[in-house]
Parts: C-alpha cells; sequence; structure tokens
C-alpha cells in the first residue's frame, strides 16, 4: 500500500478520496477534524497564531516517512514551502516553478487574452479616469479573503492588484492535466458571501455543481465547451500537471478567467459524489501522464440532479456539543471534536445536499444549515 503525504488548510475530502481508493494517508492541515482522523493513519495540525501555516506544516512531517506528497489549498502560495514538503518525496501535483507563474494573475490575463478568451484587465497600480469597477485582491489569495470591492482613487495596498470586476455568475471548471492536454471532470457554480452560510462579502462558501441544461448558467452547453477549452489553454501555457481548476465569471456563456487553482479544489469532491470517478486516482495518475477517459458532457447529461456542498461559518461565538454522531451523516462532514469553540466567521462544519436543480440544491443546503444553527441556539439555551 502506497504511503502519501496530504497537506493543506484542511486535508479531508481528498484524504477520504485516497483512502477509498487504497492509499495509506498521513495527514497534515489546519483542523485536525474527527472525519480526518477516522481515515488516515497519522494527521498533524500545523497553526501558527491560530492560523494554518504552509511552512510550518511542511516543517511538521519533516521527518514522516512517505512515498509521496500532495498538497492542497495553502500551499499554491508558497513555491519554497511545496519545495520543503516534497523533499525526499515523489511530489504529485505542480512543482514550484509552474506555481509561480500560474499564481501570477498579471500572467494569467496575458495567456487567455493571447489565446482569443476573455478575462477581466488586472493592473496593480491605480487605474487611469474611466468607466468601469475593479475588486483589490491579495496576491496571495484564497478562499475570497482580503477580497473587497476598490474605492475610486484609493491606493492599491502593498502585496494587493486590481482585478476588473465582471458582472456575472462566478464558476469553476477543474480538470485533469497531464503538462500538455486537459480533460474537464466538473462544471459548478461557486458560493461566495452567502448569509445562509453565516459566510459575508467575497468569502468562500461552497459549489453547486448541476446538470447539463441547469439554468444557475446561462448558455450551459456553450459554457462547457469554452470553459473546457480555456482548461487546455492553462494546462498547454504553464505545463500543469494533476486535478487543477480555474475560477471564472461566467456571462452570455463566456468564463472569464479570473483564477487559476493548480491544485485539489473545493469543487472536486462533488464531482465523486455525481459521477463516482475517484479524483484521487486520477490526480495520481495524470501526475504519471495518464489522463482519464472522462466525457464531461455525457456525464452531465445522465445526471439526475445537482449536488452541492456549503460551509456553515458560526454566526456568533458558539461551541459544539457531543458532535461524535454527526460522522454516520454523510452530508455532514469537516467535523471538530467535541466542545470545540468558534469565535464568529470561523468554520463550523461543511453540509451537503441535493435536488432536482441547483436552485432546489442551494434550498437544501439553506435549510440544512439553518436547522443547525437552530440546534445550535437550543444547546446555547439550555446550557445557560
Amino acid at each position: 500500500m502506497t504511503r502519501v503525504l496530504l497537506a493543506g488548510v484542511s486535508t479531508r475530502g481528498f484524504a477520504e478520496a485516497a483512502a477509498r481508493a487504497g492509499y495509506e494517508v498521513v495527514a497534515v492541515d489546519g483542523f485536525g477534524d474527527l472525519d480526518l482522523r477516522a481515515c488516515a493513519t497519522e494527521v498533524h495540525v500545523a497553526r501558527v497564531d491560530g492560523r494554518f501555516s504552509a511552512r510550518a506544516a511542511a516543517a511538521a512531517v519533516r521527518d514522516v516517512s512517505c512515498e509521496a506528497a500532495v498538497y492542497e489549498a495553502g500551499f499554491e502560495n508558497h513555491p519554497s514551502a511545496v519545495r520543503a514538503l516534497a523533499a525526499n518525496r515523489v511530489l504529485w501535483g505542480n512543482p514550484p516553478a509552474v506555481l509561480a507563474r500560474a499564481r501570477d494573475p498579471r500572467r494569467v490575463a496575458r495567456v487567455v487574452g493571447d489565446a482569443g478568451l476573455p478575462s477581466p484587465r488586472v493592473r496593480l497600480t491605480r487605474p487611469p479616469g474611466g468607466r468601469g469597477g475593479w475588486l483589490v485582491k491579495p496576491l496571495r489569495s484564497g478562499g475570497g479573503d482580503g477580497v473587497a470591492v476598490w474605492r475610486r482613487g484609493a491606493p492599491v495596498p502593498r502585496g494587493s492588484y486590481l482585478q476588473e470586476r465582471i458582472v456575472g455568475v462566478t464558476g469553476s471548471i477543474v480538470f485533469a492535466a497531464d503538462g500538455r492536454r486537459a480533460v474537464a471532470l466538473g462544471l459548478s457554480r461557486i458560493l461566495a458571501g452567502e448569509a445562509a452560510f453565516g459566510a459575508e462579502g467575497f468569502r468562500y462558501c461552497g459549489n453547486i455543481l448541476g446538470p447539463a441544461g441547469d439554468p444557475q448558467f446561462p448558455a450551459d452547453e456553450r459554457l462547457l465547451d469554452r470553459a473546457t477549452v480555456l482548461a487546455e489553454c492553462v494546462t498547454r501555457a504553464f505545463g500543469l500537471v494533476g486535478v487543477n481548476g480555474v475560477d471564472f465569471v461566467a456571462r452570455r456563456g463566456r468564463p472569464y478567467a479570473i483564477e487559476v487553482n493548480p491544485r485539489y479544489t473545493a469543487a472536486m469532491e462533488l464531482v465523486e459524489r455525481a459521477y463516482g470517478i475517484s479524483l484521487f486516482e486520477v490526480h495520481a495518475r495524470a501526475c504519471q501522464q495518464g489522463l482519464p477517459a472522462f466525457d464531461l458532457a455525457a456525464a452531465r447529461r445522465r445526471a439526475p440532479d445537482a449536488v452541492g456542498k456549503a460551509i456553515v461559518y458560526a454566526r456568533r461565538p458558539t461551541a459544539l456539543g457531543d458532535t461524535r454522531s454527526w460522522l454516520s451523516d454523510a452530508d455532514v462532514r469537516d467535523i471538530s471534536p467535541p466542545g470545540t469553540r468558534f469565535a464568529p466567521r470561523e468554520p463550523i462544519c461543511t453540509i451537503f445536499a441535493r435536488g432536482r436543480d441547483a436552485a432546489a440544491c442551494f434550498t437544501a443546503l439553506a435549510g440544512r444549515a439553518a436547522r443547525l444553527y437552530r440546534d445550535g441556539e437550543r444547546r446555547e439555551a439550555r446550557s445557560a
């Protein structure tokens, strides 16, 4: 049995996929949740001043013996930490030099534009006068943290950039790549700032993966075709390997590329739930030049419904009761130990739901979140 090291802010989803595929999992992340410990043989938690640190994570497992290393969210902005993680191990994923290129917003905009595909304008300094809105984003971005609407005339903070704000539906294409070719695996809408899940602003809080023709994306089939071309474009330009994602804003069936995620993304476990393919096995094989024979368009036509996930954030200071019973619920994941306390805006757990279409799926997710909030309020009232 191959022993693999998984490292990232939250590794539970990919760790479950690896365990199902027959790998022995060692994990290091920022939470050490109960369901991660249930599927991994060894778990390390790496936090500095209350936050996950890629450098601390790499250092924490420096002497752990594993045959391969895989990084997730939290590492793509830290190539040196990836280099440390891969020391004396085979790296299954994009190497540091690829990360440095693929995470450069100016380079991404140039690559996409040169291919004749749309993308928002990008600037490191204040734009000259003229119309149009802009977002200010950290260069080392993740999960929507630090993203805000730019106020005209305001300075651009150090370590940030401006990206033109495109009006449309935010989505993601996830795909497997071998450095030259790409195979699309899933098309989903991104949920951000949804009050139903305790999120604000541009904070990421989930995805919904719909069947073919789902109205969550106008011109759905055209969007899939063009998003697939986008995935192929960035794969060739940057030499991407393994599973990757591109976030975009969909407008009239055209995906405006806003960010390349050169690693496993949060949307990918919906692909497993919807289509029954092993994302970890796909990732491992793609890193060794083997792409899956998968037809996303056909899979979407066969899909009977939409499947979605939502991260539920604390709305107020919250303490969990005995969470061990949640482990038996397949639609609740990222389960913290009993008695864990949460500050406002910290993630409590992840929930999943299905619906006949994306709108019904969102309603089911929101209803599940509302029940979770009510249960927490009743528990707090009893203990008061």
